[in-house]
């Protein structure tokens, strides 16, 4: 499903630009907030270099905060084959209770009806191959699914990140609840609760949504024409206490802060044309890129996000794509630190 009309064509190498490697951050920052914060204030195209925790200084009492709740899951698996081929199993969405879509890497060793053991506690089998090369897996175990993986599984950290993780905590946000993420809400990982509380004391109400992350966030664009991406699907839930304090604030005119592209995506497929959501869940493919205009989503708190991706081409959304290029120019200039664990860019 794309959000955006088809007033001209954008191609993918449009949301190119050069980065240095050792801007991309290997290490979360201690403690959270000390991260760079950038800001964007999109009318007078002003940027201030600041610290993540002066945020506070940006918001106000009545803006709606509106974050992820979402918890990722230990969801990297090493297994093996009958034949004792390594193969790494990476969880995306839970399907039934015993069945998952996942990735595996390599492929070739992973047909339908090939058996994987990851330990003396959990096994699978292939069941099928999808379109898009992903498999649908059936686990064999003993007790709950989550006691299991929680002792097999190790956390999946991106690619481009080769440091271990001293404490996996650091890869989850301080608010997380609800176990279901491949990949964690990157933008939440800058907030503390001391943060959190202060903000609430400023009057700055806090919202939660749900969008489990899994491979529509980060799958890369494959084709040059933008429009031919299809954005691979997501469970979200907005529930009705959440969309009446967002419809609210949306009444009287206060400002809905999302945190991070997981909650815009979130909060944009239930958005209506006057800005105010509908309460709902199930899956979401939607796409925003340029020249989609937010309906719900009036500033944002967002990573610095990957050359030719989906999130830059959402935060392109919010102003025009130049001006994020510039943003990220002025980002590499500044020494800013890159991607999951890095600084973070507020759009005002």
């Amino acid at each position: 499903m794309s959000a955006c009309p088809s007033f001209q064509t954008m191609k993918t190498s449009d949301f190119s630009y050069d980065l240095p490697e050792e801007l991309i951050a290997q290490t979360p920052a201690e403690p959270r907030d000390s991260s760079r914060l950038l800001v964007y204030h999109r009318k007078t195209k002003q940027i201030e270099h600041r610290t993540f925790r002066d945020i506070t200084e940006y918001l106000k009492a009545g803006d709606v905060l509106v974050v992820n709740r979402t918890k990722v899951l230990p969801a990297r698996l090493f297994a093996h084959t009958q034949n004792g081929g390594a193969v790494e199993v990476l969880l995306l969405k839970r399907l039934r209770l015993d069945e998952w879509e996942v990735l595996v890497r390599p492929g070739r060793k992973c047909r339908a009806g090939t058996k994987l053991t990851v330990n003396e506690e959990l096994s699978l089998e292939v069941l099928s191959v999808t379109e898009t090369g992903e498999r649908i897996v059936k686990f064999a175990y003993v007790g709950a699914f989550e006691d299991v993986l929680s002792r097999a599984g190790t956390m999946p950290l991106p690619p481009y990140i080769h440091e271990k993780l001293a404490d996996p905590d650091r890869y989850q946000t301080v608010y997380c609840k609800e176990n279901g993420s491949a990949a964690a809400p990157t933008a939440g990982l800058h907030f503390t609760p001391q943060l959190l509380q202060k903000l609430r004391g400023m009057g700055v109400e806090i919202v939660e949504v749900l969008l489990h992350v899994g491979l529509g966030t980060f799958r890369p664009v494959k084709v040059e024409d933008v429009e031919k991406h299809v954005m691979h699907s997501e469970y979200y839930e907005v529930s009705e206490e959440a969309a009446e304090k967002i419809n609210r604030a949306k009444r009287e005119g206060r400002r809905i802060v999302a945190v991070g592209t997981t909650s815009v995506r979130t909060l944009e497929t239930v958005a209506r044309s006057d800005g105010t959501v509908e309460a709902g869940s199930g899956e979401t493919q939607i796409f925003l890129y340029p020249p989609y205009q937010m309906r719900c989503v009036d500033a944002l708190i967002t990573n610095f996000h990957l050359p030719e991706s989906t999130l830059l081409m959402l935060v392109s959304c919010l102003c025009s794509r130049e001006e994020v290029l510039h943003i990220y120019e002025v980002a590499v200039k500044e020494r800013y630190r890159f991607f999951s664990f890095g600084d973070a860019c507020l759009f005002l």
